[in-house]
C-alpha cells in the first residue's frame, strides 16, 4: 500500500519537485498510525521533521499522550482539543461545559475532505491549463512581438525557474503554515500572472501585418503593388526600420520584460499548490480511501493540459486585435501566414478560472478531524461531552488499549525541528548518499531524457506542423489537445495497471521500461521521411542565414524598387513559385473577389509571372498536408508507449534506494528532471529551429521572427532531437536492466551458499554428481 501511495504521490508531483522529499514524507510515515492514535494532526504536523526518516537526527520524547475515555462500548475515544471542538460546534463555554447540540454535529462542507478533493482537482485543472497555455501560442507570440525560437523557449523555461527557485524552502516551512489559505494565495498570484501576460496586448500598438495604417486599407494594397513610377534600382529604405525610435525599442524591451516576469511569479505561484493541496489530503484522509482520492485528483489533473491546447485552438481563430477592429475590417484569413491569433484572450479565460477555483481555500481549516466514518465519530463527540473529563481539566492520558507496541514506539520518537543553516548543512550528505546508487541514478537519467523530449515536443510541436504541412496553428493545437494529451493520459493508466496486475517486480518493471523505450524509438523513425522540401521563394537562398539581396531577385521586378522588408506573400501555383510581395512578383493591380463568406484577393498584370496572372495572395500550399494525420498518430501512439514506462520506472527507484531514502529520492528525482530537462530543453529546441531558418525578418535594425525554414533541415533536427533523447533513455534501461541480472545472481549464490541443508551437504559428503555415461548405461539396461 506504501509504494501504491508512493507511486500515485509522485505521478501527481512531476512538476513539483523537490517537495516530495519535505513537505510530504514525514506526514505520511505518522499518520499511518490509524484511527487508535491520540495524537491530532496538528500536534503531528507541528514538530515531526522529514530528516528523522534519514537516519540523520536523534529522537526527543514526547509528554505523555491525553486520557481516552471509554464509551458505552467500551472503546477508546479521543478527547477533542479547542480546534476539534470548534469545528464540531462544541466549543465550551464559559462555565466549564461543553453545549453540544444535534443540530451542531453537522460539520460545515469546509470540513470535508471530499469538498477538498473536489476543489483540488478543480484548481490544478485551472492551474495546468494557464501553464500550458502558452505552449500552444508560441508561434503566435513569436509572430506577434518579433521573437526568436529560442527566445520564446526561454521564456517558456522561465515559469519552471520560478518554481524550482522556491520549491525547497516552501516545502520546508509547509508544515508550519495555514496550508489551504497559503494555497489560496498562491492561486491568486498565478491570476496575477495571468492578468499579467496580457498586458503586452494592451500597451502594444495595434497589429500591423502590412506596414501600413490599419485605418488605410487601399494603402495596404498600394505598398504591395510594383508602380512602375518609382525609381529603381536602389532599394527603399525599410519602412518600419524609418519609424524605428528610442520609444520603440523601449517598448519592445518593455514587452518581453513583462512576459518574462509573468512567466516567473506562474512558476513562483504554483510552488504551494500541488505539494500542500496533497499533503493535506493525506493527512486527513482515511488511510484506505487516499488513493481513491489521489487517483481523482491526477485523472481531473491530466486534463489541464489537453484543455490548454483547445483553448488555444480556439482562441487563434479570432484576430488579434478582436476588442480595437479597425473601421474597414482586415483583409486577412487565418490561413494566412501573417495571421496573429487572440494569444492574449485564453490567458484572461484561464486566469478568471484560477481565480474561481482559489476563493474557497480561505474558507477551510488549518486542519480537520482525520477521516472516519461521521456518525462513529459523532457518537464519540456526545460521549466525551457528558463525560468527566469534558467538564473540567484535560487529566493526563494513557495509551489507547488498542494500541500497539510499534505505534507507541512510533508516535513517541519525533525529530526535534531544525533551523535552515542545520538544513542546508545536511542536505548535500543525503543528497551524495542518494546519488550512490547506480539504479536510481540511471533511472533519473532516462527520466531526464524523456522528459527533455516531451518538454521540446510540447513548446513546438505546433509551431513545427505550421511550418511542414501548412496547418493553422487552431488546427495543431486541436490536434494535440485531442489526441496526444490523451493517448499519453492512456499510457500512464496502462502502465500502472500493468503494474499492479501483474505485480511486477525490479527485473520485470526494467523489462517493461526497455520495451517501451525501444517501441517509442521505432515509431519515431518513420517521422524522418514524413514531410517535403521547401517550395522555391524567389529572392531567397536555401542556405540557413543567407539574406536576399538585389543580385537575388528576378529582373523582372528592377523597375518597381520593392521594399525588403514587406512581407505579404503571393503564390504562382502554375510554377510552384512563391513571392515575398505582389511587388515582388510585378504585379501592378489587384482583384477582390466577393464571396458569401469571404472574400478572396488576387493580384494582375503581374511581369514575372506567366501570363500575368492572376495569382492569389498567401503563401503556397504544402503538398504534404496529407500527411500530418498519419504523423501525428505516430507521435501520439508514440507518446502513449513512452508514458507507459513513468510507472514501472517510479517503481524502480522505490525499489532501489533504502527505506529511509525512499522519499527523498522522489524529490530528487523531481528536482533534477526540473533543472536538467525542463528548463534547458525548450531553449535547446529552438535554438536547433533557429539554424534552420533561411530568411530572417527585420525589426529596427535587429532581428525578427523567421519568415521561412528549410524544410527538410528542419524535420531532421527537430526529429533528431526527439530521436537522440529517446535513444538516451533506451540506453539508461539497457544498462539497468544488466544491473538488475547481476544483483539476481548475486543474491541467488548468497541464498545458496548460505542453505543450512546444503552447508550440512558440503560438509558430510561433499557434492556429488553421476557421471553421465552412467545415467546413459543404467538407462539403456533397464529398457532392455
Amino acid at each position: 500500500m506504501l509504494y501504491a501511495r508512493n507511486e500515485m504521490k509522485a505521478s501527481l508531483g512531476g512538476p513539483s519537485g523537490i517537495w516530495l522529499a519535505w513537505a510530504y514524507g514525514a506526514h505520511t510515515h505518522l499518520l499511518r498510525k490509524g484511527p487508535s492514535s491520540t495524537y491530532d494532526a496538528r500536534r503531528l504536523t507541528g514538530s515531526h521533521h522529514p530528516l528523522k526518516h534519514l537516519g540523520l537526527l536523534g529522537s526527543s520524547p514526547l509528554s505523555p499522550p491525553a486520557v481516552c475515555p471509554t464509551g458505552p462500548v467500551g472503546e477508546a475515544l479521543q478527547v477533542p482539543d479547542k480546534d476539534t471542538k470548534a469545528m464540531m460546534g462544541t466549543e465550551d463555554t464559559p462555565g466549564g461545559k461543553a453545549s453540544l447540540h444535534p443540530q451542531d454535529l453537522r460539520p460545515s462542507v469546509f470540513h470535508s475532505i471530499k469538498f477538498f478533493v473536489l476543489c483540488h482537482s478543480l484548481l490544478q485543472l485551472a492551474q495546468l491549463m494557464i501553464s500550458g497555455y502558452l505552449k500552444s501560442s508560441i508561434s503566435t507570440v513569436e509572430k506577434r512581438f518579433g521573437l526568436s525560437s529560442q527566445t520564446s523557449g526561454l521564456l517558456a523555461a522561465f515559469n519552471e525557474v520560478g518554481n524550482t527557485a522556491l520549491i525547497v524552502f516552501v516545502s520546508y516551512f509547509g508544515s508550519r503554515v495555514h496550508r489551504p489559505r497559503l494555497i489560496g494565495y498562491g492561486a491568486l498570484l498565478v491570476t496575477v500572472a495571468g492578468v499579467l501576460m496580457t498586458v503586452p496586448h494592451f500597451i502594444s500598438e495595434p497589429y500591423r501585418y502590412d506596414h501600413t495604417s490599419p485605418a488605410d486599407l487601399s494603402q495596404d494594397f498600394e505598398a504591395s503593388l510594383c508602380l512602375p513610377t518609382r525609381k529603381a534600382p536602389a532599394p527603399a529604405p525599410a519602412l518600419s526600420n524609418s519609424s524605428c525610435s528610442g520609444s520603440t525599442e523601449v517598448q519592445h524591451l518593455a514587452v518581453v520584460g513583462i512576459m518574462f516576469t509573468a512567466q516567473t511569479l506562474l512558476g513562483v505561484g504554483g510552488v504551494p499548490i500541488q505539494p500542500f493541496g496533497i499533503s493535506y489530503i493525506d493527512d486527513f484522509a482515511h488511510s484506505s480511501n487516499s488513493p481513491l482520492y489521489l487517483g481523482i485528483l491526477f485523472a481531473v489533473t491530466m486534463m489541464g493540459p489537453g484543455m490548454a491546447y483547445g483553448l488555444g485552438g480556439l482562441m487563434l481563430r479570432l484576430y488579434v486585435d478582436i476588442d480595437r477592429m479597425p473601421a474597414g475590417g482586415i483583409s486577412l484569413t487565418s490561413k494566412d501566414p501573417r495571421w496573429v491569433g487572440a494569444w492574449w484572450l485564453g490567458f484572461l479565460i484561464s486566469a478568471g478560472a484560477v481565480a474561481l477555483a482559489a476563493i474557497p481555500y480561505f474558507f477551510f481549516p488549518k486542519e480537520m478531524p482525520k477521516e472516519k466514518h461521521e456518525l462513529r465519530f459523532r457518537r464519540k463527540v456526545l460521549a466525551v461531552s457528558d463525560s468527566p473529563v469534558s467538564k473540567g481539566e484535560d487529566s493526563p492520558s494513557e495509551q489507547s488499549p488498542g494500541a500497539s507496541p510499534e505505534k507507541k514506539d512510533g508516535l513517541a520518537q519525533m525529530a526535534p525541528d531544525l533551523t535552515v543553516i542545520q538544513f542546508i548543512k545536511v542536505f548535500p550528505r543525503v543528497l551524495l548518499r542518494t546519488l550512490r546508487h547506480p539504479i536510481f541514478l540511471l533511472v533519473v537519467l532516462s527520466q531526464v531524457c524523456m522528459s527533455s523530449m516531451v518538454a521540446g515536443m510540447a513548446t513546438f510541436l505546433p509551431k513545427f506542423l505550421e511550418r511542414q504541412f501548412s496547418v493553422t496553428a487552431s488546427y495543431a493545437n486541436l490536434l494535440i489537445g485531442c489526441l496526444t494529451i490523451p493517448l499519453a493520459i492512456l499510457g500512464i493508466v496502462a502502465g500502472g495497471i500493468l503494474v499492479k496486475r501483474l505485480r511486477l517486480g525490479p527485473m520485470h518493471c526494467g523489462i517493461l521500461c526497455l520495451l517501451g523505450a525501444l517501441l517509442c524509438l521505432l515509431l519515431s523513425t518513420p517521422l524522418f521521411f514524413m514531410g517535403c522540401s521547401t517550395h522555391h521563394i524567389a529572392g531567397i537562398n536555401h542556405q540557413p542565414g543567407a539574406q536576399p539581396g538585389l543580385e537575388l531577385f528576378p529582373g523582372c521586378m528592377e523597375p518597381c524598387s520593392c521594399p525588403s522588408d514587406d512581407f505579404n506573400p503571393v503564390c504562382d501555383s502554375s510554377a510552384r513559385v512563391e513571392y515575398l510581395t505582389p511587388c515582388h512578383a510585378g504585379c501592378t493591380s489587384r482583384l477582390v473577389q466577393e464571396a458569401r463568406d469571404k472574400s478572396q484577393v488576387f493580384y494582375t498584370n503581374c511581369s514575372c509571372v506567366a501570363g500575368g496572372g492572376p495569382v492569389p495572395a498567401g503563401s503556397c500550399e504544402s503538398p504534404c498536408s496529407h500527411l500530418v494525420l498519419p504523423f501525428m498518430i505516430l507521435v501520439s501512439l508514440g507518446a502513449a508507449v513512452a508514458s507507459v514506462t513513468h510507472t514501472p520506472s517510479f517503481m524502480l527507484i522505490l525499489r532501489g534506494v533504502k527505506k529511509e531514502d525512499k522519499t527523498l529520492a522522489v524529490g530528487i528525482q523531481f528536482m533534477l528532471q526540473r533543472v536538467l530537462a525542463w528548463m534547458p530543453s525548450p531553449v535547446i529546441h529552438g535554438s536547433a529551429i533557429d539554424t534552420t531558418c533561411v530568411y530572417w525578418a527585420q525589426s529596427c535594425g535587429r532581428r525578427a521572427v523567421c519568415r521561412y525554414y528549410d524544410h527538410d533541415l528542419l524535420r531532421n533536427r527537430f526529429i533528431g532531437l526527439q530521436f537522440f533523447f529517446k535513444t538516451g533513455s533506451l540506453a539508461c534501461f539497457a544498462l539497468i536492466l544488466a544491473i538488475l541480472r547481476q544483483q539476481e545472481k548475486e543474491e541467488g549464490t548468497k541464498a545458496t551458499m548460505s542453505s543450512p541443508g546444503l552447508q550440512q551437504q558440503l560438509l558430510v559428503s561433499g557434492p556429488k554428481k553421476e557421471p553421465e555415461e552412467s545415467r546413459v548405461f543404467c538407462r539403456n539396461n533397464l529398457e532392455l
